[in-house]
């Protein structure tokens, strides 16, 4: 930065012999691709930038680097920039007569860094750089520089100043750089700078300064770099600033308190605004008509609300826009039509519910590109470099970015619904006694298999927009069929839960209680089954009720399912989607391990009162099974409750952890399920054997028959 400051004079004068090239190569490549430099072969957005040198003479990972605004004139000023030295100051003995025993002298620049000085030292009049900084100075008397009018840099930052005078820096008309920051100053009088008519850096950041009295910059013809960063600034008298500072070309005013840019205050001297982290929330429309030299705007980190639609309409030499992180509620669509020469837009963090390629189509020269979400990056095909280039769930080629989730998704999905179907066909040919039990089982199933189905949905539309995904990421998560597999998904997710929690219930009442003599007849395990059933078709077509309510509930990222959180949601979707998974869920899941604690203690007390080892054997084989019961269920929910929490407090959690939650995690107890409740009990296992038995048993009496016969017919 400080090597950047030391630059600033010469970059006014590159700024108007700066070329802005253009980005677009017309008529060389169809819109969306671009070309290898000058080779006639074109590329594809997606493969521009992305780290792997796609073209032979590896043109799509050139000019990648976002350097436009004041970094680009600083690049073209730095190469250029002459290294002559003076025999001066090739010379290291110090030039000075006088300065203090505990500074350090070099040439004619004095360093008192750190030297525990409460006043300002006496230095030789020659002197050209004094530097003052952490030291306790609380105050600068008048005239304390008087002598000094050969000084050109005076460093008091990190000092203990309250206030400034008008006298403070008399004398000191040869002065380049003033540093007052980390102080604790708190009103810039009238005239106090009235004496640095050689002033053209002024660095103020982190103090206190409220109130800025008019006049406080007069004098100040040379500035050309002006720091205001951190203070309490929450307005800046009209007329003030070319009018004081003709030659001004960089404002920083970060982290003040303004509230509303209003017309007047901002002129066309300055190059460079930076209105970043304040508190504005409106901008007066013609805020910046006067600013038709502006190169670099930052608005970011603010409460806008609202653009006006002809904010910039002045603003054709602008290089550089940030708005990033602000709650803006739409952006017209000719906003940045006068725009024409900008090369670099950043949008993070905004959400852009009326986006259209109307909005960028006129930003021809525009080269880089920041949104929140990449699905926007469609909406720009003409843009060589747009971020992000994934959510972590999707990306511009694929619905599933990984590639070992685009294969998983298939492996669980076969696995899921092979599996299910394999228990319902097995659980239909097996006759057994409990026929409630089974029509439980059978119940589970069908809602497991609708998790396979989701995820072959979810299979089935990665190769259908294999290689183009981003072309279709926003028509895909705001269609009917996206809603459909969320919906899927979220019915298949909650009837499995509330027939866990009902089954274990159930088992729960005939152990615990085994005199209680529960047993639901056929008509009472229908009406729960038909109960449960509804209540989950009910749970997933909620959000469809209302638009305003829920928003695109199942349409917020590419797989269409609703677990992540963050400040965008809709409070009513926030909502439900808490009551859903952090309470109806989570009230399933401790009711399923209480049941099984109390079912083992009962079987485990009842066994203490019997010393047989057959019995003992029973209860470690009875304490394994619901040991991997709760497992399996607290492998599949607690990370589900933990991202759903943890995404409240609108903390980043990357989407790489949502799609492998939804892809792997959340099918678990769908793909398991069959193998615990089925396939390895003993009971099944004893029926499927006797029936197997009897079909073995029915073939040998039918070829026996089949022998006699045709020992009777060669005999006949």
């Amino acid at each position: 930065m400080l090597l950047l400051l030391l630059l600033a004079p010469l970059l006014l004068a590159a700024a108007g012999s700066l070329m802005i090239p253009s980005n677009l190569d017309s008529g060389i490549c169809p819109l969306g691709q671009f070309p290898c430099g000058n080779l006639s072969v074109c590329l594809p957005q997606l493969l521009h930038c992305n780290g792997h040198k796609d073209c032979t003479n590896g043109a799509d990972e050139e000019n990648c680097v976002d350097n436009f605004g004041w970094p680009k004139l600083f690049d073209t000023i730095q190469s250029a920039r002459s290294n002559r030295l003076t025999h001066e100051e090739k010379t290291q003995q110090c030039l000075l007569d006088v300065f203090p025993e505990q500074c350090e002298c070099l040439r004619r620049t004095v360093n008192c860094t750190g030297r525990d000085l409460q006043s300002v030292p006496l230095v030789s009049p020659n002197v050209t750089a004094l530097d003052l900084q952490n030291n306790r100075i609380g105050t600068l008397p008048d005239g304390a520089f008087l002598l000094h009018r050969t000084l050109e840099k005076l460093l008091l930052q990190n000092n203990a100043l309250r206030s400034l005078s008008c006298l403070s820096f008399s004398g000191l008309a040869a002065l380049k750089m003033l540093f007052l920051s980390h102080n604790r100053i708190t009103t810039l009088k009238a005239g106090v700078f009235k004496d640095l008519l050689s002033l053209e850096w002024l660095i103020l950041d982190n103090n206190d300064v409220s109130q800025i009295a008019p006049g406080s910059f007069s004098g100040l013809e040379s500035l050309y770099f002006l720091y205001l960063l951190n203070n309490s600034i929450s307005e800046l008298p009209q007329n003030c600033i070319c009018t004081e500072m003709p030659r001004l070309n960089w404002l920083d005013l970060e982290g003040n308190e303004m509230h509303t840019i209003r017309g007047l205050v901002f002129q066309e001297c300055v190059t460079v605004l930076i209105l970043r982290r304040n508190n504005i929330r409106a901008i007066e429309d013609g805020a910046f008509s006067q600013m038709n030299k502006l190169v670099d705007l930052d608005l970011s980190v603010n409460q806008i609300l609202e653009l006006p639609p002809s904010l910039f309409t002045e603003q054709q030499n602008l290089q550089q826009l940030n708005i990033s992180f602000n709650p803006l509620n739409q952006i017209a669509k000719n906003q940045f039509d006068f725009l024409t020469n900008l090369q670099s837009l950043i949008m993070e963090d905004v959400e852009i519910p009326n986006i259209h390629n109307r909005m960028f189509a006129n930003l021809a020269n525009l080269s880089h590109i920041y949104f929140k979400k990449f699905q926007y990056c469609s909406h720009a095909p003409h843009v060589r470099s747009c971020k992000p280039n994934s959510d972590g769930i999707s990306s511009f080629e694929n619905l599933l970015a990984n590639i070992l989730l685009r294969v998983f998704v298939w492996v669980m999905a076969c696995v899921t619904c092979f599996g299910n179907l394999f228990v319902i066909c097995l659980r239909s040919f097996i006759v057994t006694e409990n026929c409630q039990h089974t029509m439980s089982i059978k119940s589970l199933c069908c809602a497991d298999c609708l998790m396979g189905f989701y995820l072959f949905c979810l299979g089935a539309f990665d190769i259908k927009f294999q290689g183009e995904y981003n072309r279709h990421a926003q028509a895909w998560m705001e269609s009917w069929e996206c809603k459909l597999v969320g919906s899927m998904a979220m019915l298949s997710s909650e009837v499995s839960v509330m027939l866990l929690t009902y089954m274990t219930l159930e088992k729960f009442l005939c152990i615990v209680f085994p005199f209680s003599h529960f047993q639901a007849g056929r008509g009472q395990t229908l009406c729960t089954l038909s109960a449960i059933w509804g209540l989950g078709v009910f749970i997933a077509v909620i959000p469809f009720f209302s638009y305003d309510t829920f928003g695109n509930f199942y349409g917020r990222n590419g797989v269409c399912f609703p677990l992540q959180s963050d400040s965008t949601e809709e409070s009513g979707a926030r909502v439900y989607s808490v009551s859903i998974f952090l309470g109806l869920n989570l009230l399933a899941f401790v009711t399923i391990v209480f049941s099984y604690s109390s079912m083992f203690n009962s079987i485990h007390n009842t066994g203490a009162k019997t010393a047989e080892r057959s019995v003992l054997s029973r209860e470690v084989a009875i304490a394994k099974r619901f040991f991997f019961i709760v497992f399996t269920d607290a492998l599949c929910w607690i990370p589900i409750f933990l991202l759903k929490a943890v995404s409240l407090t609108e903390a980043e959690i990357p989407g790489t952890i949502t799609s492998w939650v939804v892809i792997f995690i959340l099918p678990i107890n769908s793909a398991l399920n069959p193998i615990l409740y089925t396939i390895t009990t003993s009971s099944f296992q004893e029926r499927l054997k006797q029936c197997l038995q009897r079909k073995r048993h029915q073939l040998h009496e039918s070829r026996t028959s089949f022998t006699l016969v045709s020992i009777n017919t060669n005999t006949a």
